[in-house]
């Protein structure tokens, strides 16, 4: 699956990789529905490091329709809230 990161670009990610990412995805939503800043620092920076490390990234030049799009390591709790208002699932479907 193709996984983009708001400001950085896309990742290439196995499949396999989807029930790790809801997991650290929940730590997400957690901390959003807290309003803690630094919880969603640290948890948005555990699911953005797994795809980096995990994920291979794809060249600038190509574009490709993502299938999940995860806000920037600096986004701030209103603006993963307005990501998340769009979804009934988190950031990862499933």
């Amino acid at each position: 699956m193709i996984v983009r990161i708001l400001n950085e670009g896309q990742w290439q990610v196995e499949d396999h990789l989807l029930d790790e990412l809801n997991a650290l995805d929940g730590s997400v939503e957690q901390a959003v529905k807290s309003g803690d800043q630094d919880q969603l620092t640290a948890a948005l920076g555990d699911l953005l490091s797994k795809v980096r490390s995990e994920g291979s990234p794809l060249p600038d030049a190509e574009l490709h329709d993502s299938d999940l799009i995860l806000p920037a390591a600096d986004s701030t709790v209103a603006d993963v809230q307005s990501m998340l208002s769009d979804s009934e699932e988190g950031l990862i479907p499933g």
